[in-house]
């Protein structure tokens, strides 16, 4: 298939090569000419606006997929599109937005004729080599007709063992993407998932904090140990009922620098960990540990432990996540 894409960041940029390693036909854009330089060498076809890539779109129903910051920068690009696109094209949003802003947008590009796929991407700046887990929001035709893109993106079945007793559900589940439901679907599923990230990172960090100050010289001389955590960190890694990607990179992390020295223990928040608490709170739902993981990050702005160091750490492993300055205004991107 042929797909637009607009935003060439660590996620964008790699999307677009697993896509034309697929098979499939890349027109990019991006304000800042390097990486679309650096694609067009690998096979994609650069633009330098939205109104040219809507031209160089021959197939139709064009479709085009936005990979942009959450916020006024999204709102903007697909306001613009909209007033390119023809009736029938689709635009799908694959960043962190707000899923009632989903439910939103999709009547209002309703109205002009135009399909809207919301489409929650997990996977970071590693899923050009294992794929990008996806929830897609949106009609269903349109996402059955997008379906060549869902699975050349997806990490497929893998290595991953079959889940015992699964005789129903959605075949694509086993690839790694799946319809969620309707328009704001996609994106609530991906607010939980990463509702849930910051509840097990932060469990990783205080578990590993405990471990690091066991030989604290507050402790009586016999009960102080001097734990070599990078090593209970990779033996966890294997065959531990606590292993999971999380934990690979918080060890990947540690062997570099066992001390996370290059890491302060600031740790912003992306904010899908507070759409997750908001909606724990309109649904009356219980989300003692959710909660608590925010606002543990909230309180590493102005102290930090070496537990916040890991959890800087494994942020930075994921996706390249640099950690927020001390005066609380983010690098991250």
């Amino acid at each position: 298939m042929q797909i637009g894409l607009i935003g060439l960041g660590r996620m964008g940029a790699n999307i677009c090569r697993r896509l034309m390693k697929a098979g499939h036909q890349c027109v990019v854009f991006d304000i800042n000419a390097k990486p679309r330089e650096a694609l067009a060498k690998e096979g994609a076809k650069p633009v330098g606006s939205l109104a040219d890539m809507i031209k160089a779109l021959g197939e139709t129903p064009r479709a085009v997929w936005v990979m942009l910051p959450a916020g006024p920068i999204t709102e903007e690009a697909i306001e613009r599109l909209s007033a390119l696109l023809q009736p029938d094209d689709i635009i799908i949003d694959g960043g962190n937005t707000f899923y009632k802003d989903d439910i939103h947008r999709a009547k209002i590009l309703a109205t002009k004729g135009l399909r809207y796929i919301d489409c929650g991407t997990s996977g970071g700046v590693f899923g050009v080599e294992r794929g990008y887990c996806m929830m897609i929001g949106g009609p269903k035709k349109t996402v059955d007709h997008l379906d060549p893109i869902f699975a050349a993106l997806a990490p497929g079945r893998s290595n991953v063992p079959r889940t015992p007793c699964r005789a129903s559900g959605d075949p694509r589940a086993e690839n790694g993407y799946i319809h969620a439901g309707p328009s704001g679907a996609g994106h609530f599923v991906k607010m939980v998932h990463n509702g849930i990230e910051y509840g097990l990172m932060q469990a990783y960090a205080e578990g590993f904090d405990i471990l690091y100050n066991k030989s604290s010289q507050n402790l009586p001389q016999d009960e102080r140990f001097l734990l070599n955590v990078p090593d209970i960190a990779e033996v966890w890694r294997r065959g531990s009922v606590i292993s999971s990607w999380l934990l690979d990179l918080g060890a990947a992390a540690l062997a570099k620098d066992p001390q996370l020295k290059n890491f302060a223990g600031f740790v912003e928040d992306s904010g899908e960990g507070r759409w997750t608490v908001e909606a724990a709170i309109e649904e009356a739902v219980a989300a003692n540990v959710l909660s608590t993981a925010l606002y543990a990050r909230f309180r590493s702005r102005q102290s930090h432990t070496f537990g916040e160091r890991l959890l800087s750490a494994m942020r930075f492993e994921f996706g390249g996540h640099v950690e927020g300055s001390e005066s609380g205004e983010s690098q991250s991107k």
